[in-house]
């Protein structure tokens, strides 16, 4: 795994063996990040399920001031904290550990990516209603083609939806 664009171009991000994690493959997180373009320069942006922490540190390399990163795993806390000190970029990002649903409410951005892994799809739901409450700018969600979200959550609505093999990404903005 590395990191697509920006600062960081082209640096190796460690990995979590196993697949108790299932990270955004490159391919699909250029795709994310061609979609954001400018909007990313200057925003705090949280990656919730961050895994290895490789969706922030991208926004990180690409310009974003801050990122939160919210992981349940202590191995893959451990792992996202390595890849942010080897990058050298500790002071730009909040690592908070435990379960997204009870946390997001709490750490406003003005974008938020969210990929909770396969055995925990039905928190897609719950995440999504509690940011529907109070939405940020922009929510991005990864999900597998086959599992239907629906087009509200609260104030939020899906605005796109780009498919990429087994993957998706939906938008959702304000309504």
């Amino acid at each position: 795994m590395r990191v697509i664009a920006g600062e960081f171009r082209s640096r190796r991000l460690k990995s979590i063996p196993g697949l108790a994690t299932r990270p955004t493959p490159d391919r699909l997180r250029e795709t994310l990040f061609d979609i954001l373009g400018s909007r990313v320069e200057g925003a705090v942006f949280l990656d919730a399920y961050a895994g290895t922490g490789a969706v922030g540190i991208e926004a990180l390399s690409r310009g974003a001031a801050r990122a939160v990163f919210i992981e349940r795993g202590n191995v893959a806390e451990r792992v996202l904290r390595e890849n942010l000190t080897t990058l050298g970029i500790e002071d730009r990002a909040l690592v908070v550990l435990g379960a997204a649903a009870s946390l997001i409410a709490r750490y406003p951005a003005g974008i938020v990516f969210l990929d909770p892994p396969y055995r925990r799809e039905s928190e897609y739901a719950q995440v999504l209603k509690i940011l529907g409450e109070n939405p940020p700018e922009l929510v991005v969600v990864q999900h597998s083609v086959r599992l239907a979200l629906a087009e509200k959550y609260g104030a939020m609505e899906r605005r796109r939806v780009v498919k990429q093999g087994d993957n998706a990404l939906s938008f959702y903005r304000a309504s």
